[in-house]
């Protein structure tokens, strides 16, 4: 199931940006994060992909959700621009970001490259 996150589920799940200057993963499994918007359509192309990913590969990478119109903070730390933007989180090394309502296929193609995660 695909989770919302706000500043504070944010530390706990991803990133305790307050307390860390250098990145650190708090999660257990990889992540991915989808920063969006009510009001944007690619946005809302993009939601029925990650229900079904969330499924798909229910138990090895979490999906999260953080609407930047009500998390502007967590938005602006990320420097996000144009929406939807999605955030790739593996366990070990940097995030990558991707931008733009991507087709499903380039989604599993990221999780497999950057997640290290196979369905």
């Amino acid at each position: 199931m695909v989770e919302f996150l706000t500043k504070e589920t944010f530390k706990e799940k991803v990133f305790d940006f307050e307390n860390n200057k250098e990145w650190k993963f708090e999660g257990e499994k990889p992540c991915l994060i989808d920063f969006y918007a009510d009001w944007c359509q690619p946005c809302k192309m993009v939601a029925p992909i990650l229900d079904e990913l969330s499924d798909e590969y229910d138990g090895k990478v979490d999906i999260y959700k953080i609407d930047t119109e009500a998390q502007q903070e967590l938005a602006g730390m990320f420097g996000i621009q144009s929406i939807p933007s999605l955030l790739f989180v593996p366990t070990e090394g940097q995030p990558q970001m991707a931008q733009g309502a991507l087709p499903k296929d380039t989604f599993e193609r990221a999780i497999k490259d950057v997640l290290k995660v196979e369905k």
